[in-house]
């Protein structure tokens, strides 16, 4: 005999989740189950919780996708618990559902749950989002040393120096730092000295930290 499922909603936020359960059937009912630190200790008590009033049954789990990315998907994973984190712009909408409130959203995600109506989104392995991060990192990276140039460039030339080498940003160009220009105020040095971020040193070697990085 096939196991009873438990549907479980969770409206989370980076410092709290409020969860709602929907028991089987079309006539099921669904439960506001309280809200809980943003924790998995205290989200694994709160599964131990509701296990423990429904012996017996099977979870199965929902949230919306948000800023807290995935960790929570995979955490309910390890303990064995299908999880399925939710396109929030292919959620269901009723016309006039204008109220929301978190308990209604733990709620409502609970009951469409039930019913099959969410689409889910590919949860990658963790190994997958940390090379994604440090892809994400180095080209932020890119960016802010390219606002950087421009703005060291613009400083110069609006006291009155205009670099006329072909090659700006190399390491023996005078434009990379500073080179030997003589500031009548002692301060316009510490400027070319800030303007370029940290991220020039970062990006010396990135092609080594994904090698380093990428799984096998």
């Amino acid at each position: 005999m096939n196991q009873k499922l438990l549907y479980v909603g969770l409206d989370v936020h980076k410092e709290s989740i409020v969860a709602a359960v929907a028991e089987p059937g079309r006539s099921g009912e669904v439960r506001h189950l309280g809200a809980i630190c943003y924790d998995y200790h205290a989200l694994e008590k709160l599964v131990g919780r509701v296990r423990k009033a429904h012996p017996g049954h099977g979870l199965e789990v929902c949230y919306e996708a948000g800023p807290c990315w995935f960790g929570l998907a995979r955490r309910f994973r390890q303990l064995g618990i299908d999880c399925t984190v939710v396109a929030p712009s292919l959620i269901p909408k009723k016309s006039g559902d204008r109220v929301k409130t978190d308990r209604r959203d733990a709620e409502k995600l609970a009951r469409l749950l039930r019913a099959g109506e969410l689409t889910g989104v590919h949860v990658p392995e963790a190994t997958d989002e940390a090379i994604r991060d440090l892809c994400r990192a180095r080209t932020d990276a890119v960016d802010d040393l390219k606002r950087s140039k421009q703005r060291l460039k613009s400083f110069l030339l609006r006291n009155g120096y205009r670099y006329q080498g072909k090659a700006n940003w190399t390491q023996g160009s005078g434009i990379f730092h500073g080179g030997n220009i003589r500031w009548n105020v002692a301060a316009c040095g510490g400027t070319t000295e800030q303007t370029l971020p940290p991220a020039r040193f970062w990006l010396n070697d990135p092609d080594n930290k994904r090698k380093t990085h990428r799984p096998d």
